[in-house]
Formats: structure tokens, C-alpha cells, sequence
């Protein structure tokens, strides 16, 4: 069992963190959310024959100490920072998903000599909200309708204004049902994910997806990564409900950039295709 820690950051916020108990980890993971924790304990897994991992739940998320923010990219880059510091590295390779891909790549921009390689899975690009949230939603939906009394529940707890601590993990389950390709194992795929459940940070979530959606598409985006020198590797399963043709942004602006779609794979693409998944990660790693 990898053992954790508690890590404190410079503004005094304790930061659950596991790593290896000996030997270096050079490679970083960085969950989504904004407002989740980690649940990459099957990629470790997957990567144990490729390179250790460290894991780590964000500030005032999952297992880490509660707090009061301040939930900012700037922040988030910090913390990650003392993440890097902790693990001992001069430089780490960095693998982030969904919003943890934009934490990476934030960090990649404002730290690239401290970055031997990005891994960019499940991402939005950099383009604004409108190149893929309509889609997502619409997407969502239609995926949620393949069973009408799930939909149905779904619309129920999403309309409400508060709920109880099992009515907010019922309803994250459901939504992220949709995020699967197979569709005859979403729910359990969904639940796996929920197990344990820390209870969602909304007021981390909200504040991040309102700074992402402020600054996110803007011409200093686009020339910050035109200028990256670090070499990252975008892995997207082809059916996530987010459009992939949202991360051609960011592939089209990367000047060292290779892409790798899984066909049958949804936003997890390690849960739906593993050896593709992991294939697609160990020849980022050991380029690196």
C-alpha cells in the first residue's frame, strides 16, 4: 500500500499526498474536479511496471484538510509546486484529467523548466466554454435518456436546491454514468468512482469554472502554449460527452504535441481501454 502524508503548503493548508515510501516517483497525477479528489488508484496500478506515481487531493478537497481557499489556478499552481518540493524533484512529468489537465497545463505554462512531459487526458482545450459545454450538456442528456428513470431522477436532484449527503452522491453517480462509453456498466463504473465518497467542495468548484470561464480562449492562451517547450501527450477516448474537436486548440497551438484517440473509450478512457490507456502513457514516460 502506498503510504500518504499530510503536506503543508506556505499559507499553512495541509495537502493529503501518497507516494512510494522509497525511490523517486517521478510522475505526478493531478485529479479533476474542480472540487473532487482522487480516484486514480487504478492508474497507478496500471503504470506500477512504468514508473512510480504521487497522488494528491487539491486543497480543501477529498482528503485533504478542510480550508477556505482560495480556490485560483495561481493558487492550485502553487500548491502543486509544493507537491513537486515534497516528492524531492527537480523536475516531474505531470498526467492530468479533465480539470486536472488545465491545472497541468497551468502549471507546465508557469513553470516549463520543472516539467519533463505533460500527459493531457480527457481536457477541454483552451478555447472558451461555448467550444464545448453546449455539447457536453446535450451529450449528457442524451446519454442519461437510455434509461428514462435514471434521466428522470437525475433532473429531480439536479433541480433542487439542497440535498442530503446521499442525495448528492446519488446524483453524481447518475451524472457520471454518462461519461461512459458502455453503456450496460456505466452506473458501476459510476459507483467505483463515488467509493469512497469525500463529498464534493462546491464553492472550489464554482470559483475555478468561473475563473476558467473569465480567462480560458483568450490571445495570450494561445501564444503561452505556442511557446511551451515541453513535450505533451494528449490521450482522448473518442466518446467522451465533451467534443474532442474542442482540444484541437490546443493541439494546433503546442509546438512539441502528439495525440492519441481511443476509440471506445469515454472520459476515463483507462477505466474503457486500459492497454491502449497505459500503452499511450508508458512511451510519454519513458521518452521523457
Amino acid at each position: 500500500m502506498t503510504p500518504s502524508v499530510a503536506v503543508e503548503t506556505d499559507d499553512g493548508v495541509r495537502l493529503w499526498v501518497a507516494r512510494p515510501d522509497h525511490g523517486e516517483a517521478p510522475l505526478v497525477l493531478c485529479h479533476g474536479g474542480p472540487g473532487l479528489w482522487d480516484m486514480f488508484a487504478d492508474v497507478a496500478g496500471l503504470l506500477a511496471d512504468v514508473t512510480p506515481v504521487v497522488r494528491w487531493d487539491q486543497r480543501g478537497c477529498g482528503r485533504s484538510r478542510p480550508c477556505a481557499g482560495p480556490w485560483t489556478t495561481d493558487r492550485f499552481v502553487a500548491d502543486l509546486d509544493t507537491v513537486r518540493r515534497h516528492a524531492g524533484l527537480d523536475r516531474m512529468a505531470l498526467l492530468g484529467h479533465s480539470w486536472g489537465a488545465q491545472l497541468a497545463l497551468s502549471y507546465a505554462l508557469a513553470h516549463p523548466e520543472r516539467v519533463s512531459t505533460l500527459v493531457y487526458v480527457s481536457g477541454t482545450g483552451i478555447g472558451p466554454d461555448a467550444d464545448w459545454y453546449p455539447a457536453f450538456t446535450e451529450n449528457t442528456r442524451a446519454r442519461l435518456a437510455d434509461h428514462p428513470e435514471r434521466l428522470a431522477r437525475w433532473r429531480e436532484l439536479t433541480g433542487r436546491t439542497r440535498l442530503t449527503e446521499r442525495e448528492e452522491r446519488e446524483r453524481a453517480v447518475l451524472q457520471w454514468s454518462a461519461e461512459f462509453e458502455d453503456r450496460e456498466r456505466a452506473l458501476e463504473h459510476a459507483e467505483r468512482m463515488a467509493d469512497p465518497w469525500f463529498g464534493i467542495n462546491h464553492a472550489c468548484s464554482r470559483a475555478l469554472n468561473d475563473e476558467r470561464r473569465r480567462t480560458w480562449g483568450t490571445p495570450e492562451l494561445y501564444a503561452a502554449c505556442a511557446s511551451l517547450d515541453v513535450p505533451v501527450l494528449i490521450v482522448d477516448g473518442a466518446r467522451d460527452p465533451r467534443p474532442r474537436t474542442a482540444v484541437d486548440s490546443l493541439e494546433r497551438a503546442l509546438p512539441r504535441v502528439r495525440r492519441v484517440v481511443l476509440p471506445d473509450a469515454g472520459h476515463m478512457p483507462w477505466v474503457e481501454d486500459p492497454k491502449g490507456f497505459r500503452d499511450a502513457v508508458a512511451a510519454s514516460c519513458r521518452a521523457c
